[in-house]
């Protein structure tokens, strides 16, 4: 397990429309040495969601938000705010945490880069890194940010995370056979699990 110091919360949507995005994430994370962290590696109904989600961000001192999913839905219409909620807990954590938060760092990634501005302009200030939906480069932004982090020059750079990213992919299916899983029964543990088990595999 990693050290606590290389926990990286991960707050985007979990639907299956965002769900090669989510798995490119948690895939690179891993990959770069890290441990993702989410609302979703427990399920306790005795916790409240937010509460959960609060704890998780008081233990990790990095972080990754995508903000890309804020569309009108339902009946009525109403923007979707969970994902820019739980970044500012975050930077609240940072602005008011005290000591022990102060160092908190993150990425923010939308589909397009200034396009935030028009529904929560008060983070102007901060560096958003636009993905365009596409898992590729999602996985070339966030492998090089966490590459900075670390300074690790033995994790290798997101076009060739993205190629094993790809490889791994091609051999979910066997994974999920031999764990007697299908491919909605696999929880965010078994994907990790899954994910860490691949690359042990190959990379030893």
């Amino acid at each position: 397990m990693a050290d606590v110091d290389r926990h990286v919360f991960v707050n985007c949507p979990f639907d299956d429309d965002y769900r090669p995005l989510f798995e490119a994430i948690v895939f690179t994370i891993i990959r770069s040495g890290w441990k993702p962290r989410c609302a979703l590696e427990t399920e306790n109904a005795a916790e409240n969601r937010l509460d959960k989600i609060s704890r998780i961000i008081a233990e990790c001192q990095y972080s990754v938000h995508d903000i890309s999913r804020t569309e009108s839905d339902g009946t009525p219409p109403l923007p979707r705010f969970n994902m820019p909620l739980e970044l500012g807990l975050f930077l609240g954590a940072r602005k008011f945490g005290g000591r022990k938060h102060k160092g908190k760092v993150c990425i923010v990634f939308d589909r397009e880069k200034y396009r935030y501005q028009k529904f929560i302009s008060d983070i102007a200030g901060q560096d958003i890194q636009s993905h365009e939906g596409s898992v590729n480069s999602l996985i070339e932004k966030l492998a090089a940010w966490l590459r900075l982090q670390t300074r690790d020059s033995k994790i290798p750079g997101g076009s060739e995370i993205a190629k094993e990213f790809a490889s791994f992919n091609a051999i979910l299916p066997a994974f999920l056979k031999a764990e007697k899983l299908s491919r909605e029964e696999m929880g965010f543990g078994d994907y990790c699990h899954m994910v860490t088990q691949y690359l042990d595999s190959v990379f030893g």
